[in-house]
């Protein structure tokens, strides 16, 4: 079995949760209603499941191959590639000034799953070219968006992000990539950076690199750098393509997962210099590569929710076809497929339980960042710009440690043949633990929600989004259902382990940061378990309702039994958790280096 799209899931989700028809009220969004959503979802997955998800399996046995200096992809992705452009997939969220389609991000992150369960090795070159945009859309000057935009959003021509260094990896402070000027206004830039997602490849026409250096004389530290866009060819007058410019891929990396993505070892600089032009000001780069990279790790986080989609579809799949024992209930005397064993369930449970709420949380993080930018009202863009700064690093970080849970649980559904590469469970695994790793690891995203997210305002946004899951419990709570209320009292548990961290956290990250550090990646995990826990809470809302008045029944009442699985064997981990942020830093940090 091949992919199939989850739309009933995700339509769900953008019309109950992220509420798509107020979405669909905001200026420059007004046709981008639950319609317009649909057809756009259904377009999308003919395009992934007929496609990119049949070369997902060749790209891991046949990848990026390297030589003489060229990237060759894996057959069919560069004519996979073509048609993804031609479609306007690569616009999709995009301004229509540059030829975009100027979609809700709602939307577009459930295509951008969809891309990714399909073919996550394929999907990166798509994902790397949206954050070149939204920095070049940002900051960059009218003369470089009119002439890398188009070609950008067209999908002729792809971007990349150029930040780490064999000496630099999360320390940006230590970039010696160096930027000379030159009296034209322009830059050489020299240097060798590493890592870079699809640096060199043959799917498109030019490679558009955005690259942090330093300008000679610059600061030291990350105060001191600056962001450049590096073309591949050099962009003549009327837009045509010139030279080759001083930029060259030396290498490409083995890698565990994602094989079919190319991963270059860049150099720049070794005939002479490479020609680079200023995107803003001097001295500034961090600050516009920091908006390539939110809109790359919220990006990641949909990787993990797709990844997971992908595991469990696999997983299902295999236990309804393999017959493995009678049943231990004795209902059939015979052996039978093994998704009657109790344990197998509980296994497909937990990968589906974990998918959906990861699910709903990214898609109510992307309604969040769609009023942020576009609703009229200043204080609701405020309270929505919050809310979703808040989300990102639990999209990333929860979204991207669960699916290595689920890819794991994937490989343990197919017992001795999931360590089989044929069966391709095993890719899935390989292909996930990437995601909390690169755009910043699983600690810096909890660093950030630390330090930015937490003590910086005393705890106040943590506390009031408490505030709001207390409201959703308290509806839980008072409701006839049997399950709800047991939903309910799930989440106000969870919620007042996770205010007791966040006391922790907000009143001792100054005085005592060694200890509130060493439970940050726990913090992480209850934060995102907890959100994404509200989220299956408030669907399981909509979903009782909606199936009394026998609306698509059947799905109704399974999204009832997900949440309540969710509830019980997902949320009720945080209490514990708590007790190990709070009670158990001193163990962490106590051991001697020597008795390591």
């Amino acid at each position: 079995m091949s992919y199939v799209a989850p739309l009933k899931d995700m339509l769900f989700n953008i019309e109950h949760l992220a509420q798509i028809d107020q979405v669909a009220q905001m200026p420059g969004f007004e046709d981008a209603g639950l319609e317009t959503a649909q057809a756009v979802l259904q377009e999308c997955a003919k395009l992934n499941q007929d496609v990119l998800a049949p070369l997902n399996w060749e790209g891991d046995k046949n990848p990026s191959a390297f030589s003489n200096g060229h990237v060759k992809t894996t057959p069919g992705f560069k004519e996979a590639f073509k048609q993804y452009g031609e479609g306007g997939w690569q616009g999709l969220q995009h301004p229509t000034e540059f030829g975009g389609q100027g979609l809700p991000k709602t939307i577009g992150a459930a295509c951008g799953e969809m891309l990714n369960s399909a073919n996550m090795s394929f999907a990166l070159c798509p994902l790397l070219t949206d954050g070149a945009i939204e920095a070049l859309l940002t900051a960059g000057s009218d003369a470089l968006k009119n002439i890398y935009l188009e070609k950008l959003i067209s999908g002729e021509w792809t971007g990349t992000m150029n930040l780490t260094e064999p000496q630099a990896g999360s320390d940006l402070a230590l970039v010696r990539t160096r930027a000379e000027p030159l009296p034209d206004g322009t830059f050489k830039v020299f240097g060798t950076k590493i890592y870079i997602t699809y640096g060199e490849h043959d799917m498109a026409d030019n490679i558009v690199h955005l690259v942090l250096a330093r300008v000679q004389g610059a600061p030291e530290g990350v105060k001191g750098i600056s962001l450049f866009v590096v073309p591949k060819f050099m962009v003549n007058a009327d837009g045509s393509l010139g030279a080759r410019n001083d930029v060259h891929c030396v290498s490409i990396e083995h890698k565990m997962g994602i094989k079919a993505s190319p991963t270059a070892v860049l150099q720049y600089g070794d005939h002479g210099g490479a020609i680079g032009y200023l995107v803003g000001e001097e001295n500034r780069g961090l600050e516009y590569m920091f908006i390539m990279m939110n809109a790359a790790r919220y990006a990641v986080g949909v990787q993990g929710v797709a990844i997971a989609e992908r595991a469990y579809q696999k997983a299902v799949q295999y236990a309804k076809d393999r017959v493995q024992s009678r049943p231990v209930d004795g209902s059939m005397n015979t052996s039978a497929p093994i998704i009657h064993h109790p344990d197998v369930k509980r296994m497909l449970m937990t990968m589906r339980a974990t998918t959906e709420g990861c699910r709903a949380l990214a898609t109510v993080a992307a309604a969040a960042y769609d009023a942020a930018h576009h609703h009229p009202d200043a204080e609701v863009r405020k309270q929505n710009a919050l809310f979703y700064e808040f989300m990102v690093p639990l999209v990333k970080g929860y979204s991207t440690e669960m699916s290595l849970e689920v890819t794991s649980l994937g490989v343990q559904v197919h017992g001795g043949m999931g360590f089989i590469e044929e069966t391709g469970a095993a890719q899935y695994y390989r292909d996930a633990k990437i995601l909390t790793i690169y755009e910043g690891t699983t600690a810096i995203q909890a660093n950030d929600l630390v330090g930015r997210k937490t003590s910086r305002d005393g705890g106040q946004t943590a506390k009031a989004l408490a505030g709001q899951v207390e409201l959703t419990e308290n509806e839980l709570l008072a409701h006839a259902h049997e399950d709800a209320k047991a939903v309910g009292r799930r989440l106000k548990a969870a919620r007042l382990a996770f205010l007791d961290v966040v006391h922790f956290v907000a009143g001792q990250a100054k005085a005592h940061p060694n200890d509130v550090y060493a439970g940050s990646v726990p913090y992480l995990m209850l934060t995102g378990n907890l959100m994404a826990g509200w989220q299956m809470g408030r669907a399981m809302l909509v979903a009782l309702k909606q199936s009394a008045l026998g609306n698509d029944k059947a799905f109704m009442d399974a999204k009832v039994i997900t949440a309540r699985f969710y509830a019980d064997h997902l949320l009720s981990r945080a209490p514990g958790v708590r007790d190990s942020i709070v009670d158990g830093a001193k163990c962490v940090t106590e051991l001697s280096l020597e008795a390591f």
